[in-house]
């Protein structure tokens, strides 16, 4: 996959939106994430779908309705302050 994309697991995971890959990639499987892209939205179904940069992702989790636009790739699981840096919040 190109530095411009990365699986939908990896990212959420990356971006510490969940504590392990295998929870993040249980949570796209069962399609509860909602991507827009070139204002085209989806639901993602398979946890190797990629996610790009621009990509706009909303999700519940623990109750919390998350919407963020993605902002990087990111090279790895970082702290949280790096993992922020991954994406930007929507206004809503």
């Amino acid at each position: 996959m190109s530095e411009d994309a990365c699986r939908a697991d990896v990212w959420l995971w990356r971006a510490r939106f969940f504590k392990t890959r295998s929870l993040a990639a249980k949570f796209v499987d069962e399609g509860k994430v909602r991507l827009t892209r070139s204002g085209q939205e989806s639901r993602l179904d398979k946890c190797a779908r990629p996610v790009k940069v621009g990509d706009r992702l909303v999700f519940a989790v623990g109750g919390r309705l998350i919407a963020v636009t993605v902002e990087a790739m990111g090279e790895r699981r970082g702290p949280p302050a790096e993992a922020r840096g991954l994406y930007s919040a929507l206004e809503g």
